[in-house]
């Protein structure tokens, strides 16, 4: 299927890539957690071939290119989830993939995606080098299908699939669907899926504390950028500077309520994972647990959180667990 130049995400297409991904992928498991007198269900894409959920959207993008667009390749951008998604989707297809990564990335991320076969470009976060930019004069001189990281329809309805797989789960272990999905929250690309594939759930996104630029364009009715100096977070996969229109308008009128945390929060659902659920999560895949450990979102009757990946270094990990906050 070649690239359609003005495709809005949709339910259907949330259903194709889910079937996609089904055929593929076992689902990743949904496990129960008790905490202070409520059930929770995590939804581990942690345990995705790639670390993280990001394995969907990119599945689903790639697979929906015509053989001419496979020939000139595809160009990813980001801090490592989804260049890991994108270079292990382009591995089993055949096609040449470079992602455009900050220098200060997780070690881990960096030597993963690589290992996968990907070109990796590396820009400087710190000192403000578009990234954007990079990506865009590699596709034009290319002749490359961009795959952006949340701000794509395909990779949307990708990420959605995690929401079909809940709701079946759920129903399978409660009864009935969730009412609730909480989930971490970067540019959008995880909650706008979610969004339209549990339409009668309450889905509420979860960003780091001073990054939380999907809480102020839904305020604002437009997108938001950051400002230039945000606050440090141990959250490197939820760091986008800004979400996108096509976000914006997927989350507006159905998100109705963003939270945020801070790196002691995210820090204390880490090892919480890792104690209860004997799960290795990173700190932006914690980020949905930290807001319901926090208090700071209400469980309904059937909750899901996702932790949505688990890519993170060994040192700073250990640290993370002998850290008492």
């Amino acid at each position: 299927m070649t690239q359609e130049a003005f495709r809005v995400p949709d339910r259907d297409g949330v259903l194709r890539a889910t079937a996609k991904i089904a055929a593929l992928l076992p689902p990743t498991p949904l496990l129960r957690l008790d905490v202070d007198g409520a059930v929770i269900w995590c939804k581990a894409e942690c345990l995705q071939p790639v670390g993280a959920f990001k394995i969907r959207g990119a599945w689903h993008r790639l697979t929906d290119l015509s053989d001419t667009e496979r020939a000139r390749g595809v160009v990813g951008v980001s801090s490592g989830n989804h260049a890991q998604g994108v270079a292990w989707a382009a591995r089993r297809l055949g096609i040449a993939a470079t992602i455009v990564m900050p220098s200060d990335a997780p070690a881990v991320k960096l030597a993963a995606t690589r290992a996968l076969g990907a070109e990796v470009v590396l820009y400087d976060r710190p000192g403000g080098e578009d990234r954007d930019a990079i990506a865009a004069t590699i596709v034009a001189e290319r002749g490359a299908t961009l795959v952006h990281a949340f701000a794509d329809p395909w990779v949307i309805e990708g990420q959605g699939s995690v929401g079909i797989e809940i709701a079946a789960q759920m129903a399978q272990y409660t009864g009935g669907p969730p009412d609730l999905i909480v989930c971490p929250c970067g540019g959008g690309g995880l909650s706008a899926g979610l969004a339209l594939a549990a339409p009668e759930a309450r889905v509420v996104p979860v960003e780091p504390e001073g990054w939380d630029t999907v809480r102020r364009s839904l305020d604002a009715g437009r997108v938001v950028r950051l400002p230039s100096d945000p606050p440090p977070t141990p959250c490197d996969s939820l760091q986008p500077p800004a979400t996108h229109a096509m976000n914006l308008a997927v989350l507006s009128g159905r998100v109705r309520e963003v939270a945020t945390v801070d790196p002691a929060e995210v820090r204390a659902a880490q090892r919480l994972a890792f104690e209860r659920l004997r799960l290795v999560v990173e700190p932006g895949g914690a980020a949905a647990l930290a807001a319901v450990l926090a208090g700071k979102v209400t469980p309904g009757e059937r909750s899901a959180v996702v932790l949505s990946g688990g890519n993170t270094d060994a040192a700073d990990y250990a640290r993370v667990l002998a850290t008492k906050d």
